[in-house]
């Protein structure tokens, strides 16, 4: 178990948050430009809050309650942006959000799924 859990879990939801406050601005920063980039950066975005929450919650009952509440949130934030006014709803969002939840929980399952514990271990001595 991590010795930093709290800090741990409060960094994950300053992140949920981040998410979901770009998502719903009117206009997010442009990183790079490519056929289907947002797709790829709501899948990112997503797989790495899976993967982060996945070094916390563990056991196989937990990650699939955090994978439900992320999926969840990726549908509803979908939802808030059709009634921004300037944001839109998108089937393909929702999915791409699905997807990186998905790809989080299998980089959970290989070294990366312990990387904060590997850094508590190298700093924390």
């Amino acid at each position: 178990m991590h010795k930093l859990r709290k800090p741990w879990l409060a960094l994950g939801w300053l992140w949920v948050a981040t998410v979901v406050y770009l998502s719903l601005i009117p206009n997010p920063p442009e990183t790079v430009r490519f056929p289907g980039v947002d797709k790829l950066q709501h899948a990112l975005a997503y797989g790495l809050l899976m993967l982060w929450f996945c070094q916390m919650y563990v056991h196989r009952q937990q990650r699939l309650v955090v994978t439900a509440l992320l999926i969840a949130l990726g549908i509803a934030v979908e939802f808030m942006q059709e009634t921004t006014g300037y944001r839109y709803f998108e089937f393909t969002d929702m999915l791409a959000n699905a997807v990186g939840v998905m790809l989080g929980w299998v980089w959970a399952r290989t070294g990366l799924g312990n990387i904060g514990c590997k850094l508590e271990m190298k700093f924390l001595k």
